[in-house]
């Protein structure tokens, strides 16, 4: 019998660009589990994040906790949807540099919604109260100054999304 190869599924898109709402989509499929940013941070370090700068610092930790648990069930045969955003060049280094310690497939979810988009589904989003994190405009602003699309130099096999 032949086992289907795993696949590390990453996700690039702005703050409420639909990442989650893809992530769990993706997650439903058989043999795979999501790994979600925002529910281990808010789990772990809700009372320690205020800042940008407290974000970063809280993510670095939590990606070296759980880089290697990414690995091990890659390699278990086991599909990730790694709800972690893959907005920035570093991001993806640490994402490819996973994927490097596997024999697994990727592929690279780009959502690019028009800021206008993201920002009424933020307002409903914080509205319905259903997310860990509720960002404001202006920190919607600031995580957005530091977006950059992945890059053909980059080699990952992107999957562009219309609407999530």
């Amino acid at each position: 019998m032949s086992r289907k190869t795993p696949t590390l599924h990453m996700l690039c898109g702005k703050i409420a660009a639909g990442k989650s709402t893809l992530a769990a989509k993706l997650g439903r499929a058989e043999g795979t589990v999501t790994l979600s940013e925002d529910m281990w941070l808010s789990q772990l370090f809700a009372d320690q994040i205020s800042s940008p700068a407290d974000y970063v610092r809280c993510s670095a930790k939590l990606r070296d906790a759980m880089g290697p648990h990414v690995v091990a069930l890659l390699n278990a045969g086991v599909s990730v949807v790694l709800d972690f955003p893959a907005n920035t060049f570093e991001n993806r280094s640490w994402m490819r540099s996973l994927l490097d310690q596997t024999q697994a497939d990727h592929a690279l979810h780009v959502l690019n919604p028009p800021d206008a988009v993201c920002l009424e589904r933020l307002h409903k989003r914080n509205a319905a109260q259903d997310h860990p994190f509720a960002a404001t405009e202006k920190q919607f602003e600031m995580f957005s100054k530091h977006f950059v699309l992945p890059s053909a130099k980059e080699a990952f096999k992107i999957v562009e999304h219309s609407a999530v």
